[in-house]
């Protein structure tokens, strides 16, 4: 009797970390988004000053007005890589950009102190235009196959 009184504490306790965070974007989803307005939106809100996607030719960029210098490091979004870029991952992005760094990017080009370089739209930036933006964005990954070991051991 008392192994089942354990066993049902322990089953209680691990349900209890099943729970989902409060703050979970589990289950958020935005509609569908379309392409061509993403596109539009990407260039409205002068996104190609900072980033260039992968495939994809922008109007000039304006010169940026908080912009420090002319030495902008461009950003690259889109393109072939090794994990997914999850819809959550680019909405997050945009709407939060200092959640998480890019990758291969030294720190002092895309951050100031633990901050996003990465001026915070979410005062201009329009819900239909984040959307079609996220739409436009994810259309422009893939991901890159996995290639195994050379190593002998692990040769099949």
């Amino acid at each position: 009797m008392k192994t089942i009184h354990i066993l049902l504490g322990l089953l209680l306790f691990g349900l209890a970390g099943c729970t989902p965070d409060p703050k979970s974007g589990k289950g958020f989803t935005l509609p569908e988004g379309d392409i061509t307005r993403g596109k539009d939106a990407f260039e409205q809100l002068n996104c190609q000053a900072c980033h260039n996607v992968v495939g994809v030719s922008f109007n000039d960029p304006e010169k940026s007005p908080d912009s420090e210098t002319s030495d902008q490091k461009i950003v690259v979004l889109g393109g072939s890589k090794t994990r997914v870029q999850t819809y959550g991952d680019l909405v997050t992005s945009i709407i939060n950009p200092s959640h998480r760094f890019a990758r291969g990017y030294d720190q002092a080009d895309i951050a100031m102190e633990g901050e996003s370089k990465m001026r915070n739209y979410n005062d201009v930036i329009t819900v239909q235009q984040l959307i079609d933006l996220v739409a436009f964005l994810e259309s422009h990954y893939s991901v890159k196959p996995y290639e195994p070991t050379r190593y002998s051991p692990y040769l099949f």
